[in-house]
């Protein structure tokens, strides 16, 4: 008998505007961010932990402003003036030089043009390490706006895009289980998601109750 063969299929990652879940958590960014003409110098920093819609706002202000996304980490040519310019994961430029030195002078260069920036961070300015004191200054002169720690409608809609993604759709019931019974925050949702799709892989079965609870307790 041939052994049955399984498929991997690969993850989807929904990133346009109808699969982001408005709700109390991110009502505020979202208008922040849907407003730019009401940014201080034209520019605002996205906060908020980690997996909890940050680079998806980000991606949906790419396509909507006709954005650019800059990766300071790397060599990059200065945009031309008044451009719109989106940085995600900002914590990590912290303590690199190189790095630091690339967005101190888009920073300016996108000031003195009239351009946008819009960054991203799981990690507040001070806190992330910053060592070149004039990009400091400016990035804690910086507005922000927060995505805060998820609420159950944010909770249930973060863990149902993410069985999406992974072209899952458990029982309702087995989501309600799922919700009432997990750690409160982002990063516990993509963790459960990803080892029941695991063992719904390995066992080639459909997830149950019985599955989530043997990785809930």
């Amino acid at each position: 008998m041939f052994e049955q063969l399984s498929f991997k299929l690969p993850i989807k990652v929904a990133r346009e505007r109808d699969a982001f879940f408005v709700s109390v958590a991110n009502a505020n960014a979202v208008a922040t961010l849907e407003e730019p003409a009401t940014w201080p110098l034209g520019k605002m920093i996205l906060l908020g932990p980690k997996a909890c819609g940050k680079s998806h706002l980000l991606e949906i202000w790419l396509s909507e402003n006709g954005a650019q996304k800059i990766n300071p980490l790397r060599d990059f040519d200065q945009p031309e003036s008044g451009a719109k310019i989106v940085v995600d994961d900002l914590h990590t430029v912290a303590g690199i030089s190189q790095a630091e030195t690339r967005l101190f002078h888009l920073h300016n260069h996108l000031l003195s043009t009239g351009g946008l920036l819009l960054m991203a961070s799981s990690i507040a300015a001070r806190q992330a390490g910053f060592r070149l004191p004039d990009l400091l200054s400016r990035l804690e002169g910086t507005s922000s706006t927060k995505i805060d720690r998820p609420d159950d409608a944010l909770l249930h809609a973060v863990l149902l895009k993410a069985f999406m993604d992974r072209q899952l759709s458990p029982p309702p019931a087995v989501l309600a289980y799922i919700l009432k019974n997990m750690d409160r925050n982002f990063d516990a949702a993509g963790n459960i998601v990803a080892q029941l799709d695991a063992q719904s892989m390995s066992t080639k079965r459909p997830i149950t109750r019985a599955m989530a609870t043997s990785f809930l307790t």
